[in-house]
């Protein structure tokens, strides 16, 4: 079921990634924490390093103000000890002032030879509740700076939070050609549609139903038309993949075994997007869920229990699991953002049972935004199966 034009004409890959736990966000039981799972430098780095080794093509690097690490500075030690795989990085748009930002991520672009890809994000800052048109807004003249920073040898903006005028961009030119790195984004509300479909190349989603999310597609390439662009589509989903639907079921089960729910509530609480329209939606899908937390099947939001943001995981056998991401493929999405707990033992349990099954791709590269003198994986070439 094809829902909506992709920007790539050939769907033959996907961008698969992982998932770097930089907000303190590693169990072996969901909810119970463990001092050698805690974020830092050399358990998240063991993760990056492991993601690469298994040949995922990029990893997220998630932002928190509560708990973890700085994000661009992970970034920019992780491109010193990787060479091949892609990193996406989580912005907060007007944390850094945006000319200053633009040129922090033209470093770290030229560190990693054009394999920096970033996630926007729109959310409130500490101490601070702002309406959402407003952070939209703010992000949207941020995108803005940037793609002028990036694209340009002057900046002249004029916007509703920031203004410059003949502002030199030099030192701000990224490695990545053709536009600087790609902008993944993901949003429920009409502002955020609305930036995404006249900004962003990837419309990231978090897991529900297949039409619920066939739906999100619809709707921000309906806003993508009246710019005259479409996007590529993806989703942010935990995987609980095993040689039989038993087995995988079981451990379902055994990572929520410990869970106190007062506590799990806590966790999810402390998460500035707690309140954000897409996390009401998640939750939405754990009470439509059956007895076992089953939305759909092979849909389980168990992991919501613990957790804000993405609170469900696909569950099943290796074939039930590929037959699921094809489902999604079929549906139009070709960006997958993976994640298992504990990060470390599921991304090698995914990356030998999952991924040699799949033929994937970097976008960077399909989008052209590498330089033509860096020896680039065509799309689809690099496959591992």
């Amino acid at each position: 079921m094809t829902i909506v034009p992709v920007t790539s004409a050939d769907l033959d890959a996907s961008e698969v990634s992982w998932f770097a736990a930089l907000c303190s966000d590693d169990y072996q039981f969901l909810g119970v924490p463990e001092g050698r799972l805690r974020s830092s430098w050399a358990h998240c780095s063991d993760i990056l390093r492991e993601a690469e080794k298994q040949g995922f093509r990029n990893i997220l690097c998630p932002s928190s103000y509560q708990v973890g690490q700085d994000v661009l500075s992970f970034v920019a030690a992780g491109s010193q000890v990787t060479s091949d795989i892609n990193m996406l990085a989580a912005i907060r748009c007007g944390e850094m002032q945006p000319i200053m930002l633009a040129r922090t991520i033209a470093t770290i672009d030229h560190m990693m030879k054009g394999r920096l890809t970033l996630n926007v994000i729109s959310s409130d800052f500490p101490g601070e509740k702002a309406d959402s048109a407003f952070r939209y807004q703010r992000s949207r003249e941020v995108v803005e700076i940037l793609k002028q920073a990036w694209t340009r040898d002057r900046i002249d903006y004029e916007g509703e939070v920031y203004s410059f005028s003949d502002l030199w961009t030099d030192p701000a030119k990224p490695y990545q050609q053709n536009g600087g790195p790609l902008l993944y984004f993901g949003g429920y509300s009409p502002h955020a549609l609305e930036l995404c479909g006249q900004h962003c190349d990837v419309y990231l989603m978090w897991p529900e139903p297949e039409e619920q999310l066939a739906q999100r597609m619809r709707d921000v390439n309906a806003v993508a038309e009246r710019y005259g662009r479409t996007l590529d589509y993806g989703l942010r989903v935990h995987m609980i993949v095993r040689d039989t639907e038993a087995e995988a079921r079981e451990y379902a089960d055994y990572l929520v075994s410990k869970l106190d729910d007062e506590l799990g509530q806590l966790i999810r609480e402390r998460a500035h997007d707690h309140g954000s329209l897409g996390v009401s939606h998640q939750a939405r899908a754990r009470e439509l869920a059956d007895t076992y937390g089953y939305v759909e099947p092979g849909l389980w939001t168990g992991i919501g229990r613990a957790r804000s943001g993405c609170g469900a995981a696909l569950v099943g056998s290796v074939d039930q699991v590929m037959t699921k991401i094809e489902r999604y493929r079929e549906m139009g999405l070709r960006a997958f953002i993976f994640s298992g707990y504990p990060h470390l033992d599921e991304c090698r349990h995914f990356g030998q049972k999952v991924l040699p099954e799949l033929k994937t791709c970097s976008l960077p590269h399909a989008y052209g935004r590498v330089p033509n003198e860096t020896p680039a994986t065509p799309l689809g070439e690099g496959e591992r199966k």
